[in-house]
């Protein structure tokens, strides 16, 4: 009797319109790539996704008298990855600037500073949480400053919310500010210590990230790679090839490389869970190399646009076996919204004469960048078993967005106005393992 209370009392129905992705889509017709319901429902417990289906049939598994969530006509979908994005550039997004390495010494290595101070730390970690959820996303995989206290705030804030996310405290010890600049030695050791604090805590995770081989001497990098050998179930996140200067000075100080992957190929730092950034201007050596090793190829699309840096090649990598994600790259990015990112990166795919589908985008977002963090057992899906991050989008938030609705659409046309037309308007509601947290 008292573990049949303690189950009443866990389980939450939440029903509406329920899509959920198990395969990349390959059209905008492609119905084998999703589960949808038209009246479905998601039953969660302890946290976790216990069944999705049909409201009737899911509603018929649930314990009697329940709470139930009825968010009828909204979609019901998992809630959304954001797979690069700097904490400590919160109040850096929408700063005026020419190009990547003017807009990091103008604003960015200014601001980081800032975050020398732990409650500075705090302050900004709780209010950047705050607004991921507003915009439904529950995961991310998010750069610190340089100090360890800023993860560690990071962390905090992450755990309180039972938030599954990853994130790292920059390594950078030369072409920064001295107050921004670590050792080697030191980098090394307060990643060690980071890790052991977080990796692997609930639901979060470390990643290794030297910030770009710019701000990198050898020796830190070969700290970063004795950290990848000691700690392999830890990620790897850095930047790549986003801008022509930036590529030019790389390679300027590893003359020896063969090129700018080529350094970080040489240092060990490519595999599977490494996220590069970016990945705009590469060789044909440097794609083969990245599908070789699974590294993971960062789409940054508003960040691109914004800076300038290029256009991202999303169908030649893909064609080439190279795993893809796609991010906000908050603040060079200028949107939180995975909508708003989205809809850029359709733009910038029409420029390179590639079209991204809708429902590709919604996937992206979802189960492909699950599966580009090697975490779809866990998230981006709505499967019985994984944990229960859910999203609910309303394709009618603004007057704009029910006038087109109402001449009427399919469901591929409804997601393209979501990403189109939406932003955290359209987002009702957002659950982090089963919890309604999405603030006003």
């Amino acid at each position: 009797m008292v573990n049949s209370s303690m189950a009443q009392a866990s389980q939450h129905l939440i029903r509406g319109r329920v899509l959920s992705f198990i395969s990349e889509p390959q059209d905008s017709g492609d119905s084998r790539s999703y589960d949808y319901y038209e009246d479905g429902a998601v039953l969660v417990e302890g946290g976790l996704i216990k069944a999705m289906g049909d409201y009737a049939a899911i509603a018929a598994q649930a314990m009697p008298g329940i709470p139930q969530t009825d968010h009828r006509p909204y979609l019901i979908m998992p809630g959304f990855i954001d797979a690069h994005i700097h904490f400590p550039q919160s109040q850096v997004i929408a700063s005026y600037a020419a190009e990547l390495l003017d807009w990091l010494n103008d604003y960015t290595f200014i601001e980081e500073q800032k975050y020398a101070d732990e409650q500075f730390g705090e302050h900004i970690a709780e209010r950047f949480i705050d607004e991921l959820l507003r915009h439904g996303t529950t995961t991310v995989a998010a750069y610190g400053s340089v100090h360890p206290q800023s993860v560690d705030a990071f962390f905090r804030a992450s755990e309180r919310r039972a938030m599954r996310n990853i994130a790292g405290k920059v390594m950078m010890d030369r072409n920064a500010p001295a107050a921004l600049c670590d050792t080697a030695q030191s980098s090394y050791d307060d990643t060690k210590a980071l890790i052991a604090r977080w990796h692997g805590k609930g639901r979060l995770d470390y990643a290794i990230t030297p910030r770009f081989a710019i701000t990198s001497t050898p020796a830190q990098l070969e700290a970063a790679q004795a950290l990848v050998r000691e700690y392999p179930d830890c990620y790897v996140q850095t930047h790549l090839s986003e801008n022509h200067a930036e590529i030019e000075f790389t390679c300027s100080l590893y003359p020896d490389a063969p090129d700018y992957t080529g350094i970080y190929e040489h240092y060990g730092l490519l595999g599977e869970k490494t996220l590069l950034g970016h990945c705009i201007h590469l060789s044909g050596r440097e794609v083969r190399i990245l599908a070789e090793s699974r590294s993971v190829a960062v789409f940054c699309p508003t960040s691109n646009l914004f800076l300038g840096s290029g256009l991202f090649d999303r169908d030649g990598l893909r064609d080439a076996g190279v795993r893809i994600a796609v991010a906000t790259d908050i603040g060079g990015g200028t949107s939180w919204s995975m909508l708003r990112t989205l809809d850029e990166g359709y733009k910038v795919l029409q420029l390179r004469g590639q079209r991204l589908n809708p429902l590709a985008s919604f996937y992206m977002m979802t189960l492909g960048n699950a599966r580009a963090l090697s975490m779809e057992d866990k998230i981006g899906t709505l499967q019985a078993g994984t944990e229960a991050d859910i999203v609910v989008l309303n394709s009618r938030a603004t007057a704009a967005m029910r006038l087109r609705m109402d001449a009427g659409s399919n469901l591929a046309q409804e997601l393209f106005l979501l990403q189109t037309l939406g932003d955290d308007r359209a987002v009702v509601q957002t659950y982090v393992a089963g919890k309604a947290v999405k603030s006003a």
